[in-house]
């Protein structure tokens, strides 16, 4: 797992569970691949392994990681789609209406957005 900074703003679990759930969007991690083990991650980012053992719970609860006994935390077949899936439906329904919001209080023009350089008649 790359480098990793901590912040105040969320827990430590939540932001292992985010970061892992970041490289299986971003194709890092794929379907089969295995995860590094609780150890692992917890003597590498000096956390609790019982932190590192919550992110992972979570991950397996959401069917995005299986625990094959003895054999540890893998990725599921589904996990990319159905990640890309609620990802999709929480930027819809949570973030676009924000957005939206502020590209009509600004009175912005699509077009503009689009390509910023049309604005000054620039291609």
């Amino acid at each position: 797992m790359p480098q990793m900074q901590w912040s105040d703003g969320a827990p430590i679990y939540r932001q292992l569970k985010e970061k892992v759930i970041a490289m299986m969007l971003d194709g890092e991690l794929k379907p089969g691949d295995a995860l590094p083990s609780v150890r692992t991650v917890a003597a590498d980012y000096q956390l609790n392994p019982i932190t590192v053992s919550r992110a992972y719970q979570e991950l397996v609860d959401e069917g995005l990681v299986e625990k094959r006994r003895g054999l540890g935390m893998f990725v599921t077949d589904g996990a990319a789609r159905k990640l890309l899936d609620s990802e999709r439906e929480r930027f819809l329904t949570e973030e676009w209406p924000l957005v939206l919001e502020r590209i009509q209080r600004l009175g912005l023009d699509p077009q503009e957005l689009i390509d910023p350089a049309s604005k000054w008649g620039r291609k």
